[in-house]
């Protein structure tokens, strides 16, 4: 699972390491709250070369009306995607890397309060979530959108969330834009042991209204 995420490395530097062409409308960063439904920042791979873009944060499928007519899509689970109607055309075509600095999970305590985690790679570089994609609609209708492909939680991980995202080590992103002709597949896998660093953050960003540095600082669990 990944509901909510943080972004804070500059554009810039993103578009560096993916060797991607910005586009002028990304969202602002540091973000430290980042919802669904919001923009964030994707790598996509055509036939110009890559692209780092903003797309909405909840997957529309082809048969919405409107993009809330249904069910907010944000993750898609690795086992089923390859079969769901909701999916199964953009892993096979539409396939884009999802960066970002971290993500939270919670757990609850004795009374059923909600408790953040946050979640950012060993050394607090980039994580870089696999991802796909589609365009919904046209015209001023128009939305692009994707979704965070997640698979079953490591033991590590499980501790937190029954559930993880998909995480690309850099020699497999171009496998995953479908750059190098590879089965994709066998990438949908939990992240390696030892991979992560957690910890408690105040409750403060159980309210997808919060904002700031403040909420990835650490408390006493």
């Amino acid at each position: 699972m990944c509901g909510r995420m943080t972004m804070t490395h500059p554009d810039d530097a993103m578009a560096r390491l993916f060797q991607a062409a910005p586009s002028n409308d990304l969202p602002d960063v540091p973000r430290y709250n980042i919802c669904p439904t919001q923009a964030v920042g994707v790598v996509t791979s055509g036939p110009r070369g890559r692209r780092l873009r903003p797309m909405r944060w909840g997957f529309v499928p082809h048969w919405y009306k409107t993009p809330t007519d249904g069910p907010l899509l944000i993750n898609a689970r690795a086992e089923t995607i390859a079969e769901k109607p909701a999916f199964r055309a953009a892993v096979r075509e539409r396939r884009c890397l999802i960066p970002a600095t971290g993500f939270y999970e919670w757990t609850k305590d004795a009374d059923g309060n909600r408790l953040p985690w946050y979640f950012v790679a060993k050394g607090e570089g980039p994580l870089v979530f696999a991802g796909i994609w589609q365009d919904w609609g046209q015209g001023d209708d128009r939305v692009t959108a994707c979704a965070i492909v997640t698979t079953g939680a490591s033991d590590w991980m499980a501790a937190t969330h029954h559930r993880e995202p998909v995480v690309l080590a850099p020699g497999d992103w171009a496998r995953w834009l479908g750059e190098t002709g590879e089965k994709a597949a066998p990438l949908m896998r939990p992240a390696p042991e030892g991979f992560y660093d957690r910890w408690r953050v105040d409750p403060t960003v159980n309210s997808n209204r919060a904002e700031g540095e403040g909420l990835t600082r650490p408390i006493a669990a």
